[in-house]
């Protein structure tokens, strides 16, 4: 991911120099195990740890490469450069590539996981403020991008809370789901290497034992883990499009912070654009990007083929990396934006009453009227609002019909819009405990 989108800490998960440090690390651990079960010399597992501080030369290892045509192989040269030949001759015993690239791609998804359910927790955090923040803000709700009923702002953001908080879980699984490792040698079945080498590693490592890994790790579990991504992604797009939407000029309802200096067009000094929320938006589509080839990374031929190795070394860091970013970029959002509580009330009360149709449909229902006749008297009062403008009470006063089943009193006391915020409280209750 280019450096404009991506934070140092996630970044460094996917450096070349981390992963050979955890390449090192699977070798040097797979060594003990080895010399506690006897298979090799113990002072030669000691040996390896020789390199345990040094910093290995990536373009030493990437011209060796060049030569070999095997990274792992070029890696295993490299090292046995620095901890001599006798104990690397001992190094990667009964193991096979897939032993070390596997594991690694885990403990780098496990710890990029770690940072991501951080950048969720503040999200949520952003999101549990600004809800409790305007609990009761009155503002339109709508269906279909038009009036619909009144709902609060605070409902709005709590909403959210709850999408993400879905997420937070599925995301947390989906860390389990891909914590595991295999130690198992060629198509897996232990021939060479004893499964308590295996055992020791994943608990080094931090993982739990591949139960049965072929000679890869079944990929499922990376298809569930970068669909997990993208299920989050999509719903930062969904508290993003709303902003986007709550700041057109035509409803600015809440903005972007605006910071002092900043510019919004290179041609109309006027502008103050959703530039955030529109980023936002570009960067869902990034990481959902990377579903539709982890899903057909699934299918591999028999034991192993590598047909998923140049798909995952493009989306394991670009998708961490992009939605970590993204996730960040979400949650100082939310605590900058800034709330217009005044307009969301003018944007209610510009059709003049017409959210209330429902109350007074139901009213009339409930004082015998059926309901096609209760629909059209409401319906044809409402359409009058809409075409020239009118008040929708005051036409409801005024009509014969609607006065034969509601008294004046009856109607006036459906406008008022404490109706529809009377369970706010029990819905915060059920979001935020």
């Amino acid at each position: 991911m280019i450096p404009r989108y991506s934070r140092p800490e996630m970044t460094a998960i996917w450096e070349p120099a981390t992963k050979f440090r955890i390449w090192y690390e699977i070798e040097a651990h797979a060594c003990d195990a080895q010399a506690a079960i006897g298979v090799i010399p113990q002072a030669n597992a000691d040996a390896v740890w020789k390199a345990k501080d040094v910093e290995f030369d990536v373009a030493k290892i990437d011209a060796i490469e060049a030569v070999t045509k095997h990274d792992v192989i070029a890696f295993l040269t490299h090292l046995a450069d620095i901890v001599g030949s006798d104990a690397a001759r001992f190094v990667h015993q009964g193991m096979t590539s897939s032993d070390v690239l596997d594991t690694t791609f885990n403990v780098q998804l496990v710890r990029a996981s770690d940072i991501l359910i951080k950048d969720m927790e503040r999200v949520l955090a952003a999101l549990k403020t600004r809800a409790l923040e305007h609990k009761d803000t009155v503002r339109i709700g709508r269906s279909h991008g038009i009036h619909a009923e009144p709902t609060t702002m605070g409902l709005t953001f709590a909403r959210f809370y709850a999408e993400m908080d879905r997420g937070l879980t599925r995301l947390k699984m989906a860390r389990e789901e891909i914590a595991t490792g295999a130690v198992s040698g060629a198509v897996g079945t232990f021939a060479n290497i004893d499964p308590s080498v295996e055992e020791h590693v994943c608990e080094k490592m931090g993982l739990r034992p591949e139960p049965i890994s072929t000679q890869v790790i079944p990929r499922d579990r990376h298809a569930m883990f970068f669909a997990t991504l993208g299920v989050i992604a999509s719903s930062m797009e969904n508290i993003a499009t709303e902003v986007r939407h709550m700041q057109r000029t035509e409803v600015l309802e809440a903005e972007e912070f605006f910071s002092k200096g900043q510019k919004g067009s290179s041609a109309m000094p006027h502008k103050r654009n959703p530039i955030l929320t529109e980023n936002l938006t570009g960067l869902a589509r990034l990481v959902r990007m990377s579903v539709t080839p982890a899903m057909e990374n699934v299918t591999l031929w028999h034991e192993r083929d590598i047909s998923h190795s140049s798909v995952e070394r493009t989306i394991g860091p670009d998708t961490t990396i992009t939605l970590n970013f993204a996730l960040n970029r979400l949650a100082g959002m939310i605590e900058k934006l800034v709330i217009y509580p005044e307009n969301m009330l003018a944007n209610m009360n510009k059709f003049r009453g017409l959210v209330m149709s429902q109350r007074v449909l139901l009213a009339l229902t409930q004082a015998g009227v059926s309901r096609e006749d209760s629909y059209k008297l409401v319906q044809r009062n409402a359409m009058k609002v809409w075409e020239q403008g009118k008040d929708f009470q005051t036409e409801l006063l005024g009509d014969s019909d609607v006065l034969a089943a509601l008294s004046a009193d009856e109607i006036k006391e459906k406008f008022d819009i404490g109706y529809h915020t009377k369970h706010v409280d029990t819905i915060f209750k059920r979001v935020f405990g």
